[in-house]
């Protein structure tokens, strides 16, 4: 009875086999620190600037609306677009906050 070459493996073929998965390793190594890591930096500095919105605040909402933030709720922020309009506009819609006196300046 012959071994055949199927089960008469040596530990230097598992060898082998590790660094045909290394390049799958490496590239998921690679789309994590160039993709998911920036993304989650991202989503935590957006959480915190939506967290830390307060009266006064000047924003702009990603439908491009500028305004003045008047009211601030749990899930809901009153926005002052022109002088005695308000719009009520969801906390994740604010996408960026501005520095105070940007809407006098435009």
């Amino acid at each position: 009875m012959f071994i055949s070459n199927a089960f008469a493996q040596t530990p230097a073929g598992a060898e082998s086999s590790m660094m045909s998965f290394l390049p799958i390793i490496l590239m998921f190594v690679v789309l994590y620190f160039l993709m998911i890591r920036p993304q989650m930096k991202r989503q935590k500095e957006q959480k915190s600037m939506m967290e830390a919105l307060a009266k006064g605040d000047e924003v702009v909402t990603a439908g491009g609306i500028l305004g003045k933030v008047v009211k601030v709720t749990d899930a809901y922020v009153t926005l002052e677009i022109a002088d005695g309009t308000e719009v009520v506009a969801q906390k994740a819609s604010v996408a960026t906050l501005l520095p105070k006196g940007t809407i006098k300046s435009l």
